[in-house]
């Protein structure tokens, strides 16, 4: 990763695979031996260790396309670290009966071919959402 550009594709391409749910779209985000964390203290193991593992992990429980909203916001680059900020606001639906709203920071690094290796979610739910009293 070179800068805020590069961080801003592939939060894009992040949130098309996010909607398409096709495992193409998702593998092409990441390098073949990537790690993906959902939660900061997950070791891979705890994670999705490899693309083939994030792809399967992805798509096991996968969120409908019309069931939440993604804005996100490059922050920071520092050599392959990029740091973003998201808020993704989950409807109301078949699976989820009150709407949510979460705050993320996401860590990722980014490979020369623009797929990254370590993806890192430290996310946290909006308390005053109707969907958590």
């Amino acid at each position: 990763m070179t800068d805020l550009a590069s961080l801003r594709d592939w939060l894009d391409r992040y949130e098309r695979a996010w909607r398409s749910n096709d495992p193409a779209d998702i593998a092409d985000l990441f390098s073949a031996d990537a790690v993906y964390r959902w939660r900061p203290w997950d070791s891979p193991a705890d994670g999705a260790d490899g693309r083939d593992e994030i792809v399967r992990a992805w798509l096991q429980e996968p969120d409908a396309p019309d069931s939440w909203t993604l804005e996100s916001e490059p922050l920071a680059v520092n050599g392959d670290l990029g740091i973003a900020r998201a808020v993704v606001r989950y409807r109301v639906g078949p699976s989820r009966p009150k709407p949510i709203t979460y705050h993320n920071i996401w860590l990722i690094r980014l490979g020369p071919d623009g797929r990254c290796s370590d993806f890192t979610e430290h996310f946290m739910a909006n308390p005053e959402d109707p969907g958590l009293v």
